[in-house]
């Protein structure tokens, strides 16, 4: 396949939005969705949910469908017109979603992150990706016992499964009861970074940034490699290059020890959106030295702001970076470090590959991929019983 084109599904093709809005007008959409989402810490996973979530919003309230959104207590929700937010507050977490959701709502239930209730067969789970199997020290042994027992019944009940690559579309299909081709291709999007206002940020200004710097999002689990990055700082302060990390430290992952920073490595924490578009792009490259991912959502996130791209050559990032970031081995330090000096280098080069990140990410649209769910459901909730 060539990774220059817009991933599509192997399973479902799309219908365009005039054919997709005359069938919806004489069939509307009604069904109901899993927003457990809204209770977690907003990462990547639960960011696609948010905005799959409010585009479905859009799309239902255009065509003239509606939809019922269920979570476990009262965490506050976003203004929807065509999605009625419901709460059922019994229970929480796992033991909510496997033994209450079940029983709030007979329609056709959509779960966009990772799991759903295994007594449930006319449903949608989106599986983000492969990790726990491909990297399981990186998981916490509770989060390899739930997805382990959980993720099997799921694929063999569900009524569709979907996923954000195709590169993880492949390793779901490796390591779980499920067909390549079984598998549904709806990926992330950019648009969100958009709402995201740098002017409204002081936080370059409050840190006082004076030299150029190499900027990483994301925790310390180890498929994160974000400790071959440190071990170039020394390398980096001899260039007058700092290294800025955000992000912090989930529960469900494994932790990753890392040795005292050196003078030129910032940990800025968690940060909000506004500070997150004026470290990009402010930044001299994003670095994404992952060593596996289902997809990269700060990799269209850099690329949507205009910040060039160094990430790893493996796993889902190729398809996700075409020809439009460097990549590098994750194992091999010295070519991420020959990168970055190119960048730091040549203000062509950076211009280049900020222009070719523009246009690669206009291949990943939310409402897109929201439109591919509506069209999904349709297909499938008169499937299974």
């Amino acid at each position: 396949m060539n990774v220059d084109t817009l991933p599509q599904s192997s399973a479902i093709d799309p219908a365009p939005a005039s054919r997709a809005l005359s069938a919806t007008m004489i069939d509307p959409l009604s069904f109901a969705i899993n927003g457990r989402f809204l209770t977690q810490p907003v990462t990547g996973v639960q960011r696609y949910a948010r905005e799959i979530t409010a585009h479905l919003d859009e799309l239902l309230h255009q065509q003239g469908g509606q939809a019922s959104l269920y979570l476990p207590d009262s965490s506050d929700v976003p203004a929807y017109r065509a999605i009625q937010a419901r709460r059922s507050q019994r229970l929480r977490g796992h033991f909510w979603e496997q033994m209450e959701l079940p029983l709030l709502d007979r329609r056709f239930l959509l779960n966009l992150c990772n799991l759903g209730p295994v007594a449930r067969s006319r449903q949608v789970v989106c599986i983000h990706d492969a990790n726990v199997a491909n990297m399981p020290t990186s998981y916490s042994r509770a989060f390899r016992a739930v997805y382990g027992t959980l993720l099997p019944l799921l694929v063999r009940r569900a009524a569709a499964i979907t996923t954000v690559s195709h590169f993880s579309a492949g390793e779901l299909a490796r390591h779980l009861p499920i067909a390549r081709e079984d598998i549904v291709v709806l990926p992330n999007g950019h648009e969100h970074v958009f709402r995201w206002n740098a002017s409204r940020s002081s936080i370059r200004t409050k840190h006082r940034f004076e030299r150029p710097y190499v900027f990483i999002i994301g925790s310390r689990a180890r498929h994160k490699n974000v400790a071959m990055v440190l071990d170039l700082a020394q390398a980096l302060d001899e260039r007058g290059i700092d290294i800025v990390v955000t992000g912090g430290q989930s529960s469900i992952f494994a932790a990753e020890e890392h040795r005292a920073p050196a003078p030129n490595v910032r940990f800025m924490g968690f940060v909000d959106d506004d500070d997150l578009a004026a470290l990009l792009q402010g930044a001299l490259c994003l670095l994404f030295p992952s060593f596996t991912e289902g997809f990269g959502l700060p990799i269209v996130e850099a690329m949507a702001l205009g910040c060039p791209v160094i990430s790893s050559d493996q796993a889902s990032m190729p398809e996700v970076c075409g020809d439009a970031a460097l990549l590098a081995p994750p194992d091999q330090p010295a070519a991420w470090l020959r990168h970055i000096e190119s960048l730091a280098g040549s203000d062509t080069l950076r211009s280049t590959f900020s222009e070719r990140g523009r246009k690669r990410v206009e291949a990943y649209s939310w409402r897109k991929s929201a439109q591919g769910y509506l069209d999904l459901i349709r297909e499938r909730r008169s499937g299974k019983a």
